[in-house]
């Protein structure tokens, strides 16, 4: 199975870079063999062509459209096909760390160096940003840059045989020219929220395919993309505060099993909520922000 998550005027997937809050609402699914590699290129670009197209026609031309994946998506395939669309188009997608651009990390000078940066501007405690050339660039195409994050591990993490020197190693590759290194980082690094949103969709029942034919379970996966719409846009318009931040399970639990009874007098419908339940001002805060949106017809 592969997904994509798009988080519109920001990115998860692919994004507007104006910098405002996105949606999280997914627009693009598709179902893939078990034995699929996560490097396969053309799910990648049809997966792609698909969320490009959800996204409106304003978007799709005359302004800059940012695409954003993980390592998956760093294939020589995946890149060109980018790179065909035009200035348009940006990308950052994750690179797998080789031989060579592990060789050419051991040789940056140490004033190379920058340190990375938090959303709030703040400098990054261990971690620091370069710019990677020569031959790491070759069979790439033009304009692409290079850009690895040399960075502490957290205590515990196992180090792995790419990385240097006790230093967690992180590559990729984008088509931004006359941007600071350590600002590209920082918006690759902000693809996270995508995985928030694919935790999001297996906890909404996408960690399991139910039924037995690859038709039926096109079905379900439409079904959950609806769910995840839901959920989405639910906590931009009616919640507040860190309630928008709860994710399916938390929702589930403290909103949607909420017991409550649907009574009517004098011709009018009211919701009466157990007192005891402790986020019921939550839920009547909630209904009443909904009420006040004004009528989209």
């Amino acid at each position: 199975m592969f997904v994509v998550a798009v988080q519109r005027l920001e990115g998860g997937g692919c994004g507007h870079e104006d910098g405002r809050s996105g949606s999280g609402e997914p627009v693009a699914g598709l179902l893939r063999p078990g034995n699929a590699g996560s490097n396969t290129a053309a799910d990648h670009i049809e997966a792609t062509r698909l969320a490009l197209a959800q996204l409106p026609k304003r978007f799709r031309r005359g302004r800059q459209t940012l695409i954003r994946t993980d390592s998956g998506g760093g294939t020589h395939e995946f890149v060109a096909w980018l790179a065909q669309r035009g200035r348009w188009l940006s990308y950052s997608v994750g690179m797998t760390i080789t031989d060579a651009i592990h060789q050419a990390v051991l040789t940056v000078p140490a004033a190379a160096w920058t340190p990375a940066v938090e959303p709030d501007g703040d400098i990054r405690d261990g971690a620091w940003v370069a710019e990677l050339g020569g031959d790491c660039l070759t069979g790439w195409p033009n304009g692409l840059r290079l850009i690895v994050r040399n960075e502490r591990p957290h205590p515990g993490a196992q180090l792995r045989f790419t990385d240097a020197d006790g230093m967690r190693l992180t590559c990729f590759a984008t088509n931004t020219a006359g941007e600071a290194i350590a600002a590209l980082e920082l918006r690759h690094r902000r693809r996270a929220r995508a995985e928030d949103r694919i935790r999001a969709a297996r906890a909404t029942g996408l960690r399991n395919l139910p039924l037995q034919g690859t038709a039926q379970n096109q079905i379900w996966l439409e079904i959950i993309q609806i769910a995840l719409d839901l959920l989405a846009w639910m906590p931009l318009l009616a919640l507040t505060g860190k309630a928008r931040l709860w994710e399916p399970r938390r929702l589930r639990l403290r909103l949607f099993s909420a017991a409550a009874q649907l009574i009517t007098t004098g011709r009018r419908r009211y919701l009466r909520l157990a007192r005891h339940w402790p986020w019921a001002d939550v839920i009547s805060d909630a209904l009443d922000r909904l009420r006040i949106l004004p009528n989209p017809g």
